[in-house]
């Protein structure tokens, strides 16, 4: 297998799907920036809809992508890797011209423009892991699926700055961000179908308990997942939440660590997937829980101090939450990818899509409701969680899981060593 401490640039594009394949993941990821952040003010200030039906509408169009994602499975295992990725892309500006062609107050074709947006982002992390797993394998096929991550991250947070001078044009400005989105879509779309990658499964029969890891089995990784996945709103929600509502701080806090956390994921994201390599994904995984727990414990410390050292206490263990969660997004994938069975790859990775999907979905809600309770009660909560996943992901399976590409809980595997 390459060391992945000698992967160039080149041999990490290529391992990633290839440079039109790269471009097409900034492209998207740039248009998703450009518009995720600001639906609800399209919706509210645009189409003149109040804020409670459009929140609904795309909390119900965040649903409808997750009933998808069993469809995208079984497509994805019949072979399929670009054209589901540029699928997802198309849906998504069918969406947006759903938006622009809303009148004011028409809340169905909002609605239905919701849907298309959750249907292509539930769609596309399933399809794009699938397309990546097809022409890497091992490590270097982490190291991938980080570094599509980090760039991911990277687009987000320039569309996202690109909206935010956008809003000072009012509804104008807003109508031609969504605009600029579709076209940034359709060329994402067009350059991913280009790639023309297209697996070919080794035969057609089911995956059994034998090939791999079976869906049962995954079912912890999964249900742990679900609770990993609330760090990736601690620094949206939580974190401003806290720091405005309760602490009384500036908001220029929350800002400044929404930055932090998007500087540290693009630049530390490959690097400590690398680094943490030697390890087997398990391992990893239950680290990243470990972390993300303790930055927990430090935030409940944080908001026991003073007015005037609380906020700089916050914005410091931000850090080590963001530190977390990139050792969280360079294993949990990657260990889902790994455990999957070759004639299942797509099945599996819908149902870890969907319980990702799941546990965003809830976050909000959850954290929302805790946080009246007080600091204990929500970073005590997310502590204990935290660590009981952890605790399921490292026992799990761990007697049948043996580095060398020998056996995995009994079954074959061939470059899934280290688990």
């Amino acid at each position: 297998m390459t060391s992945l401490t000698r992967i160039r640039p080149r041999a990490l594009v290529r391992a990633s799907g290839g440079p039109r394949y790269a471009v097409a993941l900034a492209v998207d990821a740039l248009g998703t920036g450009l518009l995720r952040p600001f639906l609800l003010l399209y919706g509210v200030t645009v189409l003149s809809l109040s804020a409670p039906a459009t929140g609904t509408a795309m909390a119900a169009g965040m649903a409808a992508g997750l009933v998808c994602m069993p469809a995208v499975g079984r497509w994805l295992d019949r072979g399929a890797r670009s054209t589901v990725v540029a699928a997802s892309m198309l849906v998504r500006v069918l969406g947006v011209a759903l938006l622009l062609a809303a009148p004011a107050g028409h809340i169905w074709l909002f609605a239905t423009a919701a849907l298309l947006l959750g249907v292509g982002n539930q769609a596309w992390p399933a399809a794009h892991a699938a397309l990546v797993a097809t022409v890497a394998h091992g490590r270097e096929r982490d190291t991938a699926l980080a570094a599509a991550h980090a760039l991911r991250n990277a687009a987000l947070g320039v569309g996202a700055l690109l909206a935010t001078v956008c809003l000072a044009g009012g509804t104008t400005a807003l109508r031609a961000l969504a605009a600029v989105t579709a076209l940034a879509y359709l060329a994402a779309a067009a350059l991913a179908w280009s790639v023309r990658i297209h697996a070919h499964p080794a035969g057609a029969a089911p995956a059994k308990d034998g090939d791999g890891e079976s869906p049962s089995r995954m079912l912890g990784l999964l249900a742990a997942n679900v609770v990993y996945v609330f760090c990736l709103n601690v620094p949206e929600i939580a974190l401003p939440l806290i720091l405005v509502t309760q602490l009384h701080a500036s908001p220029v806090w929350p800002a400044a660590i929404f930055v932090a956390n998007t500087v540290l994921v693009v630049t530390l994201q490959v690097p400590v997937t690398v680094l943490l390599s030697r390890f087997a994904r398990r391992t990893v995984l239950a680290l990243s829980g470990v972390v993300l727990a303790t930055s927990y414990l430090g935030f409940l410390a944080a908001a026991s101090l003073g007015h005037g050292w609380a906020a700089p206490a916050v914005a410091a263990v931000s850090v080590i939450c963001t530190l977390g969660e990139i050792i969280y997004a360079g294993s949990a994938t990657a260990l889902a990818t790994a455990l999957a069975p070759d004639r299942a790859l797509g099945r599996a990775l819908a149902r870890f899509q969907l319980s990702s999907g799941f546990g965003l979905a809830v976050s909000p809600a959850v954290i929302t409701a805790l946080a009246p309770l007080g600091p204990a009660a929500l970073w005590g909560s997310l502590t204990a969680a935290t660590l009981l996943s952890a605790s399921a992901v490292a026992t799990r399976d761990e007697a049948g899981t043996r580095i060398g590409g020998a056996r995995v809980g009994g079954s074959r595997f061939r470059g899934r060593a280290g688990l």
